[in-house]
C-alpha cells in the first residue's frame, strides 16, 4: 500500500523521556484469559487480530515479539509490552498522537522539496484509518508548484483482510524533467486483499485528468508474496510482488501541436499501453546491521507519450544525479544493495502530553539505473552511484532521510533529503 502521511511536526522528535518497559511473562505461562491496557482511541478489535497469543495456550516469547514487529506496524502506538498476573496475559499499549495539524512535506525527484499544511488524523473511529488533507508548494521559486491531496487508506475493510488505500490529488505546476506545464487531477484506489497469510491478490484502479491530454485511466491486477516480519522498518524476510496494469484508451490527438517548446513542440496525445511491473525485497539482519536488496523493474508495451517517461535521479530513484530531462526512458530498473547499522533503536517518549517514538540508523548502498526505451538495455543505458547517510525513524511518516550519494561518472557529491522509505516512493514519485 502506498504511504502519504507527511508532517514534518516529526522533525522535533529527536529527544524526549523513554517509557519504562513492563516485563514480559514467563515462557510457558498458560493464558486462562486477555486483557488490555491504554487503549483509550483504539478499539480491541484492531489489537486482537495482530495477536499469536491465545487463551488456552502456552505463552511464548517468540510469539510476542512476532506480535510486538506487527503491533508496531500499525503506527498506533509508541510501546507495547506485557506481563502475566497468574493466567491473566495483560498487553500494555501507549498511543501515538492522533491528530497532526502539522507543516507537511514532501520530496520528489521532478520538485524536490515542497512544504505546506496538513490535518491527519492517524485513528479514525478508533478503527486504524488514516485519513488526511493537505496542500504543498515548492520553495524554489516559491508558490510556482502547488499541490492540493486527500488521503485515506487502512488495511481492513468492515473487518475483512481487504487494505485499501484512497487518493485525491490536484496538481498545478511546471514540469521541468519533462518540460510542460502540468494541471491534473489524479483519483486512484489501491486495494489489497490477503487470502493467505502471506499471500494477497492486488487491484488499482485510477483516473488522471490531464490538460490538454485524453482523459487516462488506468485498471491493474497482481499478486503478493509477503513474508516480511514488518512493512515498517523491515528487519527480516521478503517480498514479491508482480502487477500488471493498462493505462489509457487509446491515442485520439498526439498529432497535435499542443505543448510548445522553443521551436518544436510536442503532442499531449492519450496513451494506451501496459505496465508490466515487478517488485522484489530481500532483508536479512545479523545482530545491528540489517542488510537490503532490492529491485524495481517496470516494462511498458505500447504508446507512452513523453509526459509519462521515467526519469532516474533523486533521493526517490537514483542518487548519484539530480534529476533532469537529459536521462529519460520508456522503461526502467531501479536496483540497490543497502546495508544499515541500528544505532540506536525504536525508543518510546513523550512530550508535553504527545505520544511518540524515535530511532537512528546509519545506512550506506549502492544504487543500480537503466532507463531505456525499446528492446533490451545495453551498458549504454545503465548507471551506477554509492550513498550514504542517517535515517530518522519516525511515526507516520516511516523514517527522514538524510544521504549522500556519488557517481564516479559525474564525479561530484550529490545531497539528499527524503521522506518515507525509497522503496515505497519509488512506486509514486512521479505524481
Amino acid at each position: 500500500m502506498k504511504r502519504h502521511f507527511f508532517t514534518s511536526a516529526v522533525i522535533a522528535f529527536f529527544s524526549g523521556f523513554a517509557f519504562a518497559d513492563i516485563g514480559a511473562c514467563p515462557e510457558g505461562t498458560v493464558i486462562s484469559s486477555i486483557q488490555f491496557e491504554g487503549l483509550e482511541h483504539t478499539k480491541p478489535r484492531v489489537v486482537e487480530r495482530e495477536l499469536l497469543n491465545h487463551v488456552d495456550e502456552p505463552f511464548s516469547v517468540e510469539k510476542f515479539d512476532l506480535e510486538k514487529r506487527r503491533l508496531h506496524d500499525l503506527d498506533l502506538f509508541t510501546s507495547v509490552s506485557a506481563r502475566c498476573d497468574g493466567g491473566t496475559l495483560t498487553y500494555s499499549f501507549v498511543e501515538i498522537f492522533r491528530w497532526i495539524p502539522a507543516p507537511a512535506g514532501k520530496t520528489t525527484d521532478r520538485d524536490g522539496l515542497m512544504l505546506g499544511v496538513a490535518l491527519a488524523n492517524l485513528n479514525v473511529l478508533g478503527e486504524d484509518i488514516r485519513a488526511e488533507i493537505q496542500y504543498r508548494t515548492a520553495l524554489d521559486p516559491l508558490f510556482d508548484k502547488n499541490e492540493y491531496a486527500v488521503y485515506i487508506s487502512s488495511p481492513y475493510l468492515f473487518g475483512l483482510p481487504l487494505g485499501w488505500n484512497f487518493e485525491f490529488l490536484v496538481t498545478d505546476s511546471y514540469d521541468e524533467v519533462h518540460d510542460f506545464d502540468e494541471k491534473s487531477i489524479l483519483v486512484d484506489l489501491d486495494l489489497d486483499y490477503k487470502i493467505l497469510p502471506h499471500l494477497s491478490l492486488l487491484w488499482t484502479v485510477t483516473g488522471r485528468d490531464l490538460q490538454d491530454a485524453a482523459f487516462l485511466p488506468e485498471l491493474g491486477m497482481g499478486f503478493a508474496f509477503d513474508y516480511r516480519d514488518s512493512k515498517l522498518d523491515t528487519r527480516r524476510g521478503v517480498y514479491f510482488e508482480y502487477m500488471l496494469t493498462h493505462v489509457g484508451e487509446g491515442d485520439d490527438s498526439d498529432s497535435d501541436c499542443l505543448v510548445e517548446t522553443g521551436s518544436s513542440c510536442k503532442g499531449m496525445g492519450g496513451e494506451n499501453f501496459w505496465e508490466l511491473l515487478t517488485d522484489a525485497r530481500a532483508y536479512y539482519t545479523v545482530s545491528r546491521f540489517v542488510t537490503g536488496a532490492t529491485a524495481l523493474v517496470r516494462y511498458r508495451p505500447g504508446d507512452v507519450e513523453f509526459y509519462d517517461y521515467f526519469s532516474h535521479g533523486g533521493v526517490n530513484s537514483y542518487r548519484g544525479r539530480y534529476a533532469d530531462g537529459v536521462r529519460l526512458g520508456v522503461h526502467e530498473a531501479l536496483l540497490n544493495l543497502e546495508e544499515r547499522f541500528v544505532l540506536m533503536d525504536r525508543q518510546a517518549a513523550s512530550i508535553a502530553g504527545v505520544n511518540f517514538f524515535y530511532g537512528l540508523q546509519l545506512v550506506a548502498g549502492f544504487d543500480g539505473s537503466l532507463l531505456w526505451n525499446s528492446g533490451c538495455p545495453g551498458w549504454e543505458n545503465y548507471e551506477g552511484a554509492v550513498y550514504g547517510g542517517v535515517h530518522l525513524v519516525v511515526p507516520a511518516v516511516d523514517r527522514l532521510r538524510f544521504e549522500v550519494g556519488y557517481s564516479p561518472d559525474r564525479g561530484e557529491p550529490k545531497y539528499f533529503f527524503g521522506i518515507i522509505e525509497k522503496v515505497s516512493t519509488s512506486r509514486w514519485r512521479s505524481r
